[in-house]
């Protein structure tokens, strides 16, 4: 047991536990968002609170989420070999936890790219736009909750690659 509240860490002789995103250690002490070697995508802690009566993850709007939020959506029930995402916004941004399973984020600038594991409801993930993004690796039970800072606009995205690296004026 470690921490105030206690939360098992593990049992005597069973190894040590790797940690979780939930942490400290894995953004340090008191750090919240971390950067990452992707233009303007952050990776967010957020508070998660371990209790015998059921844990609670809570994230609060203007603190955590870095944009206003006009629009959410729920991506559930994925087969695990599809591929989601697999675009860009000109002007949206996106905040991206999953909830309950798992699944993989690739987030690209189109200049650098990297690769991010969503599997617990205390990590966010922010995508400002301009930022080609795919999601895949869905666990069966995966629920992956995306907030917007705009409301739908078929024409706020870009659906091809070589189209996002030109309009960004690097190809």
């Amino acid at each position: 047991m470690v921490g105030n509240p206690a939360r098992l860490t593990g049992y005597v002789d069973s190894g040590p536990v790797p940690p979780s995103a939930t942490d400290e250690a894995v953004t340090g002490p008191g750090e919240r968002i971390s950067s990452t070697k992707v233009q303007g995508v952050t990776l967010h802690r957020l508070d998660f609170v371990r209790d015998l009566r059921g844990d609670l993850s809570v994230g609060e709007f203007e603190r955590d989420v870095p944009f206003k939020v006009r629009r959410y959506f729920v991506i559930l029930d994925v087969p695990s070999e599809k591929v989601r995402g697999q675009h860009a916004h000109k002007e949206c941004h996106q905040f991206l936890v999953c909830v309950k399973g798992r699944c993989s984020v690739v987030a690209d600038d189109g200049v650098s790219r990297q690769e991010f594991a969503l599997d617990n409801p205390a990590t966010g993930l922010y995508l400002p736009p301009l930022t080609w993004a795919t999601q895949y690796h869905y666990s069966s039970d995966a629920t992956l909750l995306v907030f917007a800072s705009h409301y739908y606009e078929a024409d706020d995205y870009i659906r091809d690659y070589a189209e996002f690296v030109a309009f960004k004026g690097l190809g």
